[in-house]
């Protein structure tokens, strides 16, 4: 559970935008999303190898 401490006088929508931050760079929403469901480990492997390709393809293409 995040916690975001509002300050007096602040925003009610700075402390949405500042939670919004903090779901999104711990990454939440993503591991909730991630366990709605059952994955296979060889699925999952199988995942993790496509996305380093892909992304080992896309840093040779940007460095052209």
């Amino acid at each position: 559970m995040l916690k975001i401490k509002v300050i007096s006088g602040e925003n009610i929508d700075r402390a949405l935008k500042r939670y919004r931050n903090k779901v999104k760079s711990t990454k939440q929403l993503s591991t909730i999303r991630a366990n709605n469901e059952y994955t296979k480990k060889s699925k999952a492997k199988r995942d993790q190898r496509a996305k380093a390709v892909y992304l080992k393809d896309y840093k040779l293409r940007m460095e052209e």
